[in-house]
């Protein structure tokens, strides 16, 4: 059985040789997708000498404390004063400074009587306080913007002040989620007494929206072969780039997936990972012509399909564009936890951080059971416990993996 390190190199390694399709986008567009070039800017940044704040424009001399104000210079509406040591001009925040500025004093540190402008007791001016020169931010012609950047709002704002209103950014991926299981109805159904919820496939759903890729929901399928069949060979013929079904992977009587794949030609790369919750993870690619897609199957219990779009397929994603994933934390173990094997097991933990030590803690909220979706929702991270450490206890220092 491979170890999670092995079964994660897998995963992106094939994520490797995928290609990156690159699309124009409108600037107004872009925000969260991944940026497929370099952006340089076409003017200084800012374009002109300008005032930090609101205050008054001077021709500083030493000693001085007093000046005759000659004007105003407001954002965008420049006059090109002549300022000596003996004159001031009233500036807003964003104005074009004068020539023979070399400081700004701000409205707070001085009066004004009638066109005097007096230097209030105790201030300091020093020399091009306040002044934010001409290319300070970027100099025309410097990269502003470097490829593989995810595009956020102050991203977005720099390209604007390149002058762009297009950009070249990678095409997110499409991910198909199919939840599978005669026990399965929708979460608007009453369950009744012996059905559960769908509730995989709007966790799924949820987590490719996390990370900006485009979901798109194939709904519930019942542990029928040929309604299997049909439904798998319609995600394979389809556009998606990945496709992720949860249920029916693991080693009962009516878990048909794994052959059904087989027999829709997808090769199995791996299928079980020495991990819990999540062992029974199938990973497979699908090609076709030039286009592979690739496959996941991950387990029908709640917390384990959640672990295994956490570690094997969110990070392959982010990475792939270009990113690492694992925010993680270490943390001191507040009460011990029971295991016995050499897999590397996934608990979810509540991590909290005491402020006076500034060191953080990790405590169990609740039961481990895959089923328990109360605690996976109270919880905040997931608790590594490797494959060699056995039967932790209170005090252990451990990583968590904050989700």
């Amino acid at each position: 059985m491979l170890s999670f390190k092995e079964a994660i190199q897998l995963v992106e390694d094939e994520f490797l040789r995928l290609t990156k399709d690159i699309i124009e986008v409108n600037l107004s567009d872009s925000n969260g997708l991944t940026l497929a070039e370099d952006i340089y800017t076409d003017v200084n940044i800012p374009a002109f000498n300008n005032s930090s704040m609101d205050g008054y424009a001077i021709n500083y001399a030493s000693g001085k404390k007093s000046w005759v104000i000659t004007g105003e210079i407001s954002a965008g509406n420049f006059q090109d004063y002549t300022i000596n040591v003996n004159s001031a001009v009233r500036i807003m925040t964003g104005g074009r400074i004068p020539t023979n500025t070399n400081a700004v004093v701000p409205i707070e540190d001085v009066n004004e009587d009638g066109s005097m402008l007096l230097l209030k007791e105790g201030i300091e001016i020093k020399l091009y306080q306040n002044i934010r020169h001409k290319g300070e931010d970027l100099k025309s012609g410097l990269a502003a913007l470097t490829r593989n950047t995810v595009l956020k709002a102050q991203n977005i704002a720099l390209a604007g002040a390149c002058g762009r209103t297009k950009l070249k950014v990678y095409r997110k991926l499409t991910m198909g989620v199919l939840a599978t299981g005669d026990e399965l109805v929708d979460i608007t159904a009453d369950p009744g007494e012996d059905k559960v919820r769908a509730t995989n496939l709007y966790s799924l759903l949820a987590g490719v929206k996390e990370i900006n890729m485009n979901p798109i929901n194939l709904g519930i399928v019942k542990d029928d072969k040929d309604l299997l069949m049909n439904s798998i060979s319609s995600a394979l013929n389809s556009d998606l780039d990945i496709l992720i079904t949860s249920g029916g992977v693991s080693v009962g009587k009516y878990d048909y997936l794994k052959d059904i794949f087989k027999e829709a030609r997808v090769e199995c790369i791996f299928w079980r990972v020495n991990i819990r919750p999540g062992k029974p993870l199938f990973f497979g690619k699908y090609i076709k012509g030039n286009k592979t897609k690739l496959i996941f199957g991950l387990p029908g219990n709640p917390v384990s399909s959640f672990v295994g779009f956490t570690l094997f397929i969110k990070p392959a994603i982010l990475k792939f564009f270009g990113h690492e994933f694992f925010n993680s934390q270490t943390a001191i173990l507040e009460t011990p936890i029971k295991k016995e094997d050499f897999k590397r097991h996934f608990i979810r933990g509540k991590l909290k951080l005491d402020i006076a030590s500034k060191r953080y803690s990790v405590s169990i909220p609740s039961s481990q059971s895959s089923g328990n979706l109360a605690g996976l929702s109270d919880s905040n991270c997931l608790i590594v416990i490797p494959e060699e450490m056995i039967n932790p206890t209170a005090g252990a220092k451990v990583e968590c993996i904050i989700i």
